[in-house]
C-alpha cells in the first residue's frame, strides 16, 4: 500500500497530464506514431475496385467465388522511456528541479501510450542502469511506472547515456519508440545512440536550465559539480568568464544539434520555468505535418 502523501502526487501528477493529453497530445501522438506494416484482418468477397494482387487463391477456389484478404495497420507499439536520474538533475533555477520535469514529461508519454493501447516500459539510469521497468499494457502498470520515475532514489550521482542505451537494445528486440529524456550532461554517447536510431525511432528530450547557458554576473561565486562533487571559485563579473563560459555551453549545444541532424534524430529542447508542454505539443504537430 502506497503512502497518502505519495498518492496524493502521483493522482496529482496524472490529472494533470490527462488535462494535456485530451486537449493537446492524443489525436497528434496517434497520427505521428504508428505501427510498423501491416497485419491480416479477415477474408471477405471480392468488390468491384480490390486490388486483384489481395485475391486469396486458396479460399476463392473453395468457393467458386473470388476472396480478397484484408490487412489493417499493424497499430501496436513499445514505449520505452529513458530518462536520466543523475545528480545534475536535482537543479533548476525555476519553480521545478530538471528532475521533476522529467518525471511529468514522463508521465504525460506514458498516458499518452497507454491511450492507444500501446505498451511502455521505462530504463531509469545514473552512471549505470538503476531501474528497469519492463514495457506492458494498462493504467495499473503506468501508474507504477510514474511512481518509479517519482520516488526512486538514485544509488549513483554519474551519467551513461551508452550503459541505458546498450541495455535497451538487449531487452527491446522489436522495434520501439524510445523517449531519452535528459539534460544531456555526458559524453561519449553518440555512436550508441547513432546505432540505437537505427533500429528504434529515437526521440531526445533535452531539459535544460538558464542558469547553465548563462551565469549572472554575481562577483564571486562557488560552484560545485553536482555529479562529481568538484568545486570552484569563480567570478561572475569578469567578461572573460561570462563569454567562456557561455560560448563553451554554445559550441557544445551546436555539437549536439549538428550531430541529431545529420542522423536524422528528433530533437526537442525545454527548459526549466517555461510550460514543457509547449514545445512538445509544437514537435507532435511539426512532425505530423513532416509525416503527412
Amino acid at each position: 500500500m502506497l503512502p497518502r502523501d505519495v498518492l496524493k502526487r502521483i493522482r496529482r501528477i496524472q490529472i494533470m497530464t490527462n488535462r494535456l493529453v485530451n486537449e493537446s497530445l492524443a489525436g497528434e501522438y496517434h497520427s505521428v506514431f504508428k505501427g510498423r506494416g501491416m497485419e491480416f484482418d479477415e477474408v471477405r468477397e471480392y468488390q468491384h475496385g480490390d486490388d486483384v494482387r489481395t485475391i486469396d487463391w486458396n479460399v476463392s477456389s473453395r468457393t467458386g467465388r473470388p476472396f480478397v484478404k484484408r490487412y489493417v495497420e499493424e497499430r501496436e507499439l513499445t514505449v520505452m522511456l529513458l530518462v536520466d536520474r543523475s545528480a545534475s538533475g536535482s537543479f533548476g533555477s525555476a519553480e521545478k528541479m530538471k528532475s521533476e520535469i522529467a518525471a511529468e514529461i514522463s508521465a504525460l508519454l506514458a498516458f499518452s501510450a497507454i491511450r492507444n493501447n500501446d505498451r511502455v516500459g521505462a530504463i531509469l539510469f545514473t552512471d549505470r542502469v538503476e531501474k528497469f521497468v519492463p514495457p506492458r499494457r494498462g493504467s495499473r502498470h503506468v501508474l507504477r511506472l510514474i511512481r518509479e520515475v517519482l520516488f526512486h532514489k538514485p544509488e549513483h550521482r554519474g551519467t551513461s547515456i551508452r550503459t541505458a542505451i546498450e541495455l535497451l537494445n538487449l531487452v527491446v528486440r522489436k522495434h520501439a519508440v524510445v523517449f531519452l529524456i535528459s539534460d544531456l550532461l555526458d559524453q561519449g554517447f553518440e555512436q550508441a545512440l547513432k546505432a540505437a536510431n537505427r533500429k528504434h525511432d529515437v526521440v531526445i528530450i533535452q531539459i535544460l536550465d538558464r542558469l547553465e547557458k548563462e551565469l549572472p554576473a554575481i562577483g564571486l561565486l562557488e560552484i560545485r559539480d553536482a555529479e562529481t562533487g568538484e568545486v570552484a571559485c569563480i567570478d561572475t563579473s569578469l567578461p572573460w568568464i561570462q563569454s567562456t563560459l557561455r560560448d563553451n555551453w554554445n559550441r557544445n549545444h551546436e555539437r549536439l544539434l549538428k550531430f541529431f541532424e545529420s542522423h536524422r534524430m528528433d530533437h526537442v529542447s525545454i527548459e526549466t520555468g517555461t510550460p514543457y508542454d509547449v514545445p512538445l505539443v509544437r514537435f507532435f504537430k511539426e512532425r505530423a505535418k513532416t509525416i503527412r
